[in-house]
């Protein structure tokens, strides 16, 4: 817990003008709320005995010097609710800015396992309880303790005798305090896990709402749902009889402070050691010392909320990426594209068995080669180790004679470009969509792109040609027009290494024929992988790498393959 804090803390750094700012204004609030009972104590012991006349040219004084105090707390309530909140904002930005520059750096291990709706509970709502804390916890401390220490000090040289039945509670009070914050920690801790579990489930039936209403499924997704929801209620309920018992608790514990007051301020002046107006006083600054130790009370649960979310936070940032840049990693230039795998094994971090297996292969540059097998061979994986999707676990991987781990990761993707079976287009315009390709491209560039992929002509008969809007993951477009603009982005891009991963295998006769012009026309003069569904597809390969769970079964030409009578036949003849 101390490192998280001192982490957290860390967040304050480039904000302590403001936050120092904002900690003098609390405390000048603070100051006057223990000012305004000792103006009533000098009126009610000194004033009401003098002179009307002196009575009311004082008042007018007083009066001056409540509006001079009231003026100062209304800005200084001002500047905390304003620039207090802007700083917790900021905080909350570079958080938020930091914790995505991070999962941009995590590699597909990672999302392999983890669930989009959670990590995006993470983003939002525990950064939101996170730098509430930070903001408002400070100066609720400040103005609490000082509340509480100032009107003590004020509270003992008025009576002692009245102070210590006031202030005996207290060692009782928080000793119930802390016994309970124990408790609150787990179950709001928990409540973090369920709100997280709940956003996925959402995020995971609305990413498939259109099976869940073709199967009609909608009661088996609210069943599900409505599990979900039960858990975080129960989770809830658990926090808040917490809660409860604690607001109770210290309610309970506040008013025994009046009662104390009220009946040793009785006895006292009955035995002449107090007298009524000390008491008045004293009673008003029992309300200032009770107010404070209600915000702490809030802040407990402030804390609570922003403390777990903390501890999310930093369970992501503190996960090492598995795939990062080497310190003497060099950038990749002057691409030729000869590849060459040499011994390559790998294996999922969570699977016993190997998925390839002393993989040994040399692709020279600007070489076609075509992958099939079975499924689970492992062709896609294979193919996912060139951009270092993920890390060999055994064996090397070069191009042009260069380690891939010895290349930055940027400069290695920025060379190769890769066209899949689920194509991935970004809410948007048609225009952003290829120009994520190059993103300083000129609009001739992406024209000329969209042209090479057989697109232009389907954007421009769109409504609003390179402006249309294509929806959420392209959802207004055909299979045929996201594959092309897939190519297109591709093409804009222009690496001298290609991957094709089952690129036409869900498209119908037409689309996968106009595609596979535009592949073919991509892949001229560059180095070329291609993972095939469809063999018929192939024929024109240099050479066609046939991939079982053993490793590579055979290696060779269409014709070559189909004269030995092999695996690869077997496939043929499987998908004619």
């Amino acid at each position: 817990m101390k490192s998280n804090v001192k982490k957290m803390l860390g967040y304050y750094k480039p904000y302590l003008n403001i936050f120092f700012a904002d900690m003098f204004f609390a405390m000048i609030s603070a100051c006057v709320a223990l000012t305004i009972p000792l103006v009533v104590r000098y009126v009610t012991s000194v004033l009401i005995y003098k002179k009307s006349d002196e009575i009311l040219k004082q008042v007018v004084w007083i009066g001056l010097f409540l509006a001079t105090l009231l003026l100062i707390d209304l800005f200084s309530r001002y500047f905390i609710g304003n620039y207090g909140h802007v700083m917790g904002a900021k905080m909350e930005y570079d958080m938020r800015a930091e914790i995505f520059d991070h999962m941009q750096k995590l590699s597909f291990s990672f999302y392999d396992d983890a669930k989009v709706g959670q990590l995006m509970s993470r983003i939002t709502s525990d950064l939101f309880d996170i730098t509430e804390l930070l903001h408002h916890g400070p100066e609720n401390i400040i103005l609490s303790l000082l509340k509480i220490v100032g009107a003590f000090i004020i509270l003992l040289n008025i009576n002692a005798y009245l102070a210590l039945a006031a202030f005996v509670v207290l060692p009782f009070m928080f000793a119930f305090a802390y016994f309970l914050n124990k408790k609150m920690r787990a179950t709001f801790r928990k409540n973090r896990v369920k709100i997280a579990d709940i956003n996925a489930q959402i995020e995971d039936n609305l990413s498939g709402i259109r099976v869940v209403k073709s199967f009609a499924n909608e009661d088996i997704e609210n069943s599900k749902f409505k599990k979900g929801n039960d858990g975080f209620l129960e989770a809830k309920k658990s926090s808040y009889r917490y809660m409860g018992c604690f607001q109770a608790g210290v309610g309970v514990f506040t008013v025994l402070i009046q009662v104390n007051v009220i009946i040793a301020g009785s006895i006292f002046i009955a035995k002449g050691m107090v007298n009524i107006s000390d008491l008045i006083t004293f009673l008003l600054y029992i309300s200032v010392f009770t107010e404070p130790i209600k915000t702490l009370v809030d802040f407990t649960e402030q804390f609570q909320n922003g403390y777990s979310g903390f501890e999310r936070f930093r369970e992501i940032m503190d996960i090492v990426p598995d795939i990062a840049d080497r310190e003497d990693a060099k950038e990749l230039q002057d691409v030729r594209g000869e590849i060459v795998f040499d011994d390559v094994s790998f294996k999922y971090k969570d699977n016993a068995e190997k998925v390839l297996n002393h993989i040994s292969l040399k692709v020279n540059a600007g070489d076609y080669i075509a992958i099939v097998g079975t499924s689970g061979a492992g062709k896609t994986t294979l193919c996912s180790l060139i951009p270092r999707f993920y890390d060999v676990t055994g064996g090397t991987i070069s191009i042009d004679g260069k380690d891939i781990r010895s290349i930055t990761l940027s400069s290695l993707r920025k060379h190769i470009g890769i066209v899949q079976q689920d194509v991935y287009l970004f809410a948007g315009t048609i225009l952003e969509n290829i120009a994520y390709g190059k993103p300083d491209a000129t609009r001739d560039e992406i024209i000329e792109a969209a042209k090479n992929a057989n697109a232009h002509e389907f954007i421009m008969s769109l409504p609003d040609g390179y402006e249309t809007d294509i929806g959420q993951r392209g959802i207004k477009l055909s299979g045929g027009q996201k594959q092309r603009l897939a190519i297109a982005r591709v093409f804009l891009k222009n690496p001298p290494i290609l991957i094709f991963d089952e690129a036409t295998s869900a498209l119908d006769n037409e689309s996968e024929r106009v595609v596979q012009e535009s592949l073919e026309k991509l892949a001229m003069k560059r180095t070329t992988f291609v993972i095939a569904h469809r063999l018929s597809t192939i024929r024109n390969a240099e050479q066609i790498l046939v991939l079982d769970y053993e490793g590579i079964a055979e290696i060779g030409t269409h014709e070559e393959l189909l004269s030995r009578g092999g695996v690869y036949e077997k496939l043929y003849n499987m998908t004619k």
